[in-house]
């Protein structure tokens, strides 16, 4: 693990294991480079090298006000991978992760010579509710978003974990161990930096960035994720994408990496592989 400091002074954390081909993981809001330890574990012991920030004022990041945007957080990454030399990276984002991994490798996946790309129940090509995403979420629910986290973000961080699970769903096994970690990584970053976040999580489009993307994508999605619908968002990015290829999970809710490790980390591997 490592930090480097930005052009803006804002210090990234980042964790970096192991040799091999490198796979750089990007987590979702308001979460951390914790989130990816079930793949980050089996990639590692599969002989892959595994790296994994806390995007700016989230986890052991800078708790900075600034530089809440999509474009400052692809430079970001950016900026890791200069300092770590990374070539023929495979990148995989999540959620926010997923708009994050879209807009860098746009524009910086030729520089970097980046080789792949995985959008996992991410936020692309645009979340909210607008003229260009008439059926997207609505706006109503982006603010009650904003009001969890400014005003009372410790109960919300526990309310969210059900749907973004799935553990409201009939037969849902619910495990309070996966509850505490998210409020754990929640936790730790700075409210302003959530609360920036959820504006550019819902207001970045990334329909242009999709198409420019040359290399593979693999779209992977739940049908059952009750926080990016998957057919307003993974369903038509894939659309978008020069090279895209969609796979999509009945039942499965947004944070699938999570209550459905084994079989992503199965089906990452094999597009990794391939």
């Amino acid at each position: 693990m490592g930090l480097i400091k930005t052009e803006d002074g804002t210090e990234i954390f980042f964790k970096d294991w192991g040799n091999g081909r490198p796979l750089f993981f990007h987590h979702g809001w308001p979460l951390s480079a914790d989130d990816w330890d079930s793949q980050m574990m089996f990639f590692l012991a599969r002989g892959y090298r595994v790296i994994a920030h806390d995007r700016r004022g989230h986890g052991r990041s800078t708790q900075t006000a600034r530089g809440h945007d999509m474009d400052t957080y692809a430079a970001d990454v950016a900026a890791i991978v200069r300092s770590l030399n990374l070539e023929g990276a495979i990148h995989i984002g999540h959620s926010t992760g997923g708009g994050e991994v879209t807009r860098y490798v746009a524009k910086y996946g030729k520089q970097h010579n980046v080789a792949k790309a995985v959008l996992i129940s991410a936020i692309p090509p645009t979340f909210m509710k607008s003229e260009r995403n008439p059926d997207g979420v609505p706006k109503e629910v982006v603010d009650g978003i904003r009001n969890g986290t400014a005003n009372h973000r410790s109960q919300f961080y526990q309310d969210i974990t059900i749907p973004f699970y799935g553990f409201n769903r009939p037969g849902a096994v619910v495990s309070q161990g996966i509850r505490d970690n998210w409020w754990r990584q929640g936790m730790m970053g700075a409210a302003i930096a959530q609360y920036e976040c959820i504006r550019v999580l819902s207001e970045t489009e990334f329909f242009d960035d999709l198409k420019v993307i040359e290399v593979p994508v693999l779209v992977m999605h739940g049908e059952d994720d009750q926080i990016c619908p998957f057919p307003t968002t993974g369903a038509r990015s894939v659309k978008l994408l020069q090279h895209g290829t969609l796979k999509s999970y009945p039942g499965l809710p947004h944070g699938m990496p999570t209550t459905h490790a084994e079989l992503i980390n199965t089906d990452l591997l094999s597009f990794i592989q391939s």
